[in-house]
């Protein structure tokens, strides 16, 4: 019998990635979308919403918590570069599948790891979605290149509403 595909669902409210097979959850991890809301716009530092892939994958058998500066590991006696937002360990690049997110991977949007794992769980990242750095290794590990994603902005659960 043949596996169905793999999908991520990335939830904004509850800051958090779901590693799907079908319809059965094979994964969760905390993650960090962006402190300044959600959007597309160019220079924003927005997380975008809908639906994407991944189109590159970017880092495998480095070492974790390896530096990347414009996809490219930097070498031990490099300087750091001028950010807080380091991007650690693997990306995954993403590509915007629809008009208004087609935008995503000039934007340079990916899944990657980061030093500030304290903040994961919290919006607060400059439009990517950051994971802890052990949890990108096994994500990159267990996703292809295409691999659907897709994230919304689920409105809160009201108490009362729920029946």
């Amino acid at each position: 019998m043949q596996k169905s595909p793999l999908h991520i669902h990335v939830s904004v409210r509850d800051q958090e990635l779901k590693l799907r097979r079908g319809r059965k959850i094979i994964r969760r991890y905390p993650v960090s979308t962006s402190r300044f809301g959600l959007g597309s716009e160019e220079g924003s530092h927005r997380t975008p919403l809908g639906q994407f892939r991944v189109s590159d994958k970017i880092g495998e058998a480095m070492p974790a918590g390896t530096i990347f500066v414009s996809r490219v590991p930097i070498k031990p006696d490099d300087p750091l570069p001028p950010t807080q937002d380091l991007v650690l360990s693997r990306i995954l690049w993403l590509d915007g599948l629809e008009a208004h997110n087609a935008n995503t991977r000039d934007r340079f949007i990916y899944i990657h790891g980061t030093k500030h794992e304290d903040k994961i769980g919290l919006p607060d990242s400059h439009g990517c979605i950051r994971m802890r750095n052990a949890d990108v290794i096994e994500l990159y590990d267990l996703v292809d290149v295409d691999t659907p994603l897709s994230w919304a902005a689920e409105k809160k659960r009201c108490a009362i509403c729920v029946r």
